[in-house]
């Protein structure tokens, strides 16, 4: 049977797929394991493929999408509620069943935030894990790490602007793992980090795309 690997203790992650459209992407699910109940974020090949191993786990209570492209991937092999912002919604639910929305950044749990970060689309949303140990920030593709940098991914040039606002509220956030969607080949699937380098790093995007770069 497969296993689930655990970079840090109370997160698991699933299998790696390649992004179809540039393969030295490896996306990945993660699964958060919580005494009240075990939630998955992003929607991937491996929730099908590890199955099985989600299921002799406890399985999962609710699936938290970021954004909208992670529909393409269709329904997981798990029965299991899907959530996304209202944004994002229709183009979600044209590949995938979508159980439910959120609009305004608020708790989901008391130890989970949802938090809009519309940039690199309308209903974008990043997600605060406190486990206790550690704060978890899964980004999605608002932030992801390529070759051990964190880069932006700028779609839309009339969304730069909210980009920009977003990033600015995702640089006083107080986490100490970052958890994006996907990572280039060869980069671990999540980064510790501290206020201090959470700040330079975002800062370092903020420049950017100011600039003009879309990453």
């Amino acid at each position: 049977m497969p296993t689930l690997d655990s970079p840090i203790a109370g997160l698991r992650a699933t299998s790696t797929a390649r992004l179809p459209f540039q393969h030295n992407v490896l996306l990945r699910s993660f699964l958060l394991e919580r005494p009240a109940g075990t939630v998955a974020v992003y929607n991937s090949p491996g929730l099908t493929a590890d199955a099985a191993a989600i299921a002799e786990h406890g399985g999962a209570d609710r699936l938290l999408i970021n954004h909208e492209h992670e529909g393409m991937y269709g329904d997981p092999g798990l029965d299991v509620p899907v959530f996304v912002h209202e944004r994002d919604r229709a183009a979600t639910a044209r590949q995938m069943r979508v159980t439910g929305t959120f609009g305004e950044r608020r708790m989901l749990a008391d130890d989970i935030e949802a938090i809009p970060v519309p940039g690199h689309t309308a209903g974008t949303t990043c997600y605060l894990w406190d486990s206790g140990d550690h704060r978890f920030l899964f980004t999605g593709d608002f932030i992801w790490i390529e070759d051990g940098e964190w880069k932006a991914v700028v779609l839309d040039r009339g969304l730069r602007q909210d980009y920009l606002a977003s990033l600015a509220l995702v640089r006083e956030l107080d986490f100490d793992v970052l958890v994006p969607w996907g990572v280039t080949e060869g980069d671990g699937c999540v980064a510790r980090t501290d206020r201090s380098d959470a700040r330079q790093r975002i800062d370092a995007i903020i420049a950017r795309v100011e600039a003009g770069c879309t990453r």
